[in-house]
C-alpha cells in the first residue's frame, strides 16, 4: 500500500523563520546603429594589409571585417590601396560575396558580349546579372565606379529603395567615383541591411541538420515557435526543436528534426525564400547499449570515445557550462575524429518490446540527454507501465542503431518520497531519500489532498531538481489554503512516500 506525506502550509506572514534576499542583477546592453556598433576598434591593430592605417578608422574597420568574411584579399604585395579608384569587376566581387549572392549562374550561357568566361570575375558578374542587379550586355569590368551606379547595384541586390542605400552613413555625393575604401565601407553597411539567407544546407544524419545563414540568426527568432514558422520543410518534415548556434562557427546552425523517410527529397525554405533541397540521410547515430535505470525508465547510451556527440557538447549555448566541451569544424571534426552529432531529443520515442510480450513506444524524458556527465536520454514507459522483472526487454528505433539492444529488467523499487516543504501558495518542494541523479523527476505529479478532503496536483517544474529536491507547481491554477495541512503522494507507481511532516516556510 502507498504510504502518504502529511504536510500543513503556512503561508510566510505566519513564520518566524529567517529569510536571504536575493539581488538579481540585470545587465542591460544598448547597441548605436552603426558601424561602431558592429566592430570594436581597438581591433584595428591587427589589420591584415601595410597600407590601410591611415585610413579612416570607418574604412580601416570595414575592411578588416571583410577581409575576415574572404570578401576581399588586396593586392600580391600585402596592400590594399584604399584610395585608389574601385572598379566594376572589384564592386562585383565585394558584393557577390558580402551579400552571398549565388554564383551558381557562372556555369550557363555568357551574358555578356565583352567577357569570354574566363576572367577572374567572371563569376561574381553572373551573380549580379542573375540577380537581375545587371541588365546590360556589356560589363566593362575595367571601369571605375560612381557613387550612383553603386547605390543603384546595392539596392538592386538587395531589393530595396535606392533611397535606403542613399541613408547609409557612409553615402558620398551622387556621381562621385568611388574609392576601395569607400566601396568597402558602403558595401559593408549595406551588408548590415541584408536579409539573412541560407548559404549552405547539410544533412548530417537522419535526424540532424546543419545549416549555415549569411549572418547570425536574430535571438528572437531562435524561439521555437518563430523558428518553427521560419524554418519550413515539406514532404512532412519540421524541426523538432530550436537551432543551436555551433560554437565557433558566426552563423552555422545544429537543426534537429524527426527521423528522414529513406529516399524522399526535401526542400527547406526560410522565411518563405527557397533555402535548397537534399535527400533523406539514412545515417542512424551509433549507440553503445540500453539500461533500466527506474522502476518505468530506461536509458540509451553513447560514447564521445566512439565517435558521438550529443550536440549540447558542440553548441556555443552551453560552451561554458557543459564540462568537455569542444569546437568541431565545418565537417564536424575534432581532434582527427569526426563525431556523429546526436541532435535534440524533443518529442523521439523508441520502441521497447518485453519477451513475448506487445511492443510499447516510449517517449523521450525532457533535459536527460546529457546531464551527469554522460550521454544518457532517458525514455518513460506509456501509461504507467512498470517492467516485469527478470524479463528481457529489447530496444530498438529508426534513428539509431544499438550494439547492445537488449537488458533484462531488475526489481528495481520506486523512488521514495521522504518530505514535503511549501516554497509558496502554489509551488512546493519534494525531497526524495536518495538523490535520483539526472532528471527523472520530468513529467511526474504528485496529490496533495487537504484536511478538508480537497485534493491538488502538482507536477515538477523543469530543471528545478538540486540534489533529491525537485519542486512541484500546482496545476489549474490551484493554491495552498493557509494552515492546511496536506497529506502528499505520488501519481503513480514511480515513488512511494514514508513519514510525516510538517510542511512550513
Amino acid at each position: 500500500m502507498r504510504k502518504q506525506v502529511q504536510t500543513t502550509y503556512m503561508p510566510k506572514e505566519h513564520t518566524h523563520m529567517k529569510t536571504t534576499k536575493k539581488t538579481l542583477a540585470i545587465l542591460t546592453i544598448s547597441a548605436a546603429v552603426g558601424l561602431s556598433a558592429v566592430l570594436p576598434f581597438n581591433a584595428l591593430a591587427a589589420s591584415p594589409f601595410e597600407d590601410t592605417a591611415d585610413a579612416a578608422q570607418q574604412v580601416q574597420a570595414a575592411i578588416e571585417a571583410l577581409s575576415g568574411q574572404h570578401v576581399v584579399s588586396g593586392y600580391e604585395d600585402n596592400s590594399f590601396k584604399p584610395d585608389r579608384a574601385v572598379t566594376r569587376a572589384e564592386v562585383a566581387k565585394m558584393m557577390t560575396l558580402a551579400l552571398h549572392l549565388d554564383q551558381a549562374a557562372a556555369g550557363g550561357a555568357n551574358a555578356f558580349s565583352d567577357l569570354s568566361g574566363n576572367e577572374w570575375f567572371y563569376g561574381y558578374a553572373a551573380a549580379l546579372h542573375a540577380e537581375g542587379v545587371l541588365t546590360s550586355s556589356q560589363f566593362d569590368g575595367a571601369a571605375a565606379v560612381t557613387a550612383t551606379e553603386l547605390v543603384t547595384l546595392l539596392a538592386g541586390a538587395l531589393q530595396v529603395d535606392a533611397a535606403v542605400i542613399r541613408e547609409l552613413p557612409s553615402f558620398a555625393a551622387e556621381g562621385s567615383t568611388v574609392t576601395r575604401g569607400q566601396a568597402a565601407l558602403l558595401i559593408y553597411e549595406a551588408q548590415q541591411k541584408a536579409p539573412i539567407r541560407v548559404t549552405k544546407l547539410e544533412v548530417l544524419n537522419g535526424i540532424t541538420l546543419q545549416v549555415t545563414f549569411s549572418g547570425p540568426i536574430p535571438a528572437a527568432d531562435l524561439e521555437l515557435e518563430p523558428a518553427s514558422k521560419n524554418f519550413v520543410l515539406d514532404n512532412g518534415l519540421a524541426i523538432s526543436n530550436v537551432p543551436r548556434l555551433k560554437t565557433g562557427a558566426v552563423s552555422t546552425y545544429i537543426v534537429p528534426v524527426p527521423t528522414q523517410k529513406a529516399g524522399t527529397k526535401y526542400t527547406l525554405t526560410y522565411k518563405g525564400k527557397p533555402a535548397g533541397s537534399f535527400t533523406a540521410s539514412t545515417e542512424k547515430i551509433a549507440l553503445a547499449s540500453t539500461q533500466q535505470i527506474a522502476n518505468d525508465l530506461f536509458e540509451v547510451e553513447s560514447h564521445l570515445a566512439d565517435g558521438v556527440s550529443d550536440y549540447g557538447y558542440v553548441i556555443a549555448a552551453y560552451s561554458k557550462s557543459r564540462p568537455g566541451a569542444f569546437i568541431v569544424d565545418e565537417g564536424n571534426r575534432y581532434n582527427g575524429v569526426t563525431y556523429q552529432i546526436l541532435s535534440s531529443m524533443r518529442n523521439r520515442q523508441v520502441q521497447i518490446t518485453p519477451e513475448g510480450g506487445e511492443t510499447m513506444t516510449a517517449h523521450y524524458l525532457p533535459f536527460t540527454q546529457a546531464t551527469d556527465g554522460r550521454q544518457a536520454p532517458k525514455f518513460i514507459l506509456p501509461n504507467g507501465a512498470t517492467f516485469k522483472p527478470s524479463v528481457k526487454y529489447t530496444v530498438s528505433t529508426d534513428w539509431a542503431t544499438l550494439k547492445t539492444a537488449t537488458f533484462i529488467a531488475k526489481d528495481i523499487a520506486p523512488l521514495s518520497i521522504q518530505s514535503a516543504a511549501a516554497v509558496n501558495n502554489k509551488t512546493v518542494n519534494v525531497t526524495l531519500a536518495a538523490d535520483p541523479k539526472d532528471e527523472i523527476f520530468v513529467s511526474r505529479r504528485v496529490t496533495l489532498t487537504g484536511t478538508d478532503g480537497k485534493a491538488l496536483t502538482a507536477e515538477y517544474t523543469l530543471t528545478s531538481r538540486k540534489g533529491a529536491t525537485g519542486t512541484f507547481a500546482l496545476l489549474d491554477n490551484a493554491e495552498l489554503v493557509p494552515g492546511m495541512t496536506y497529506t502528499v503522494a505520488p501519481v503513480g507507481a514511480w515513488a512511494t512516500a514514508a513519514g510525516t511532516v510538517q510542511l512550513s516556510r
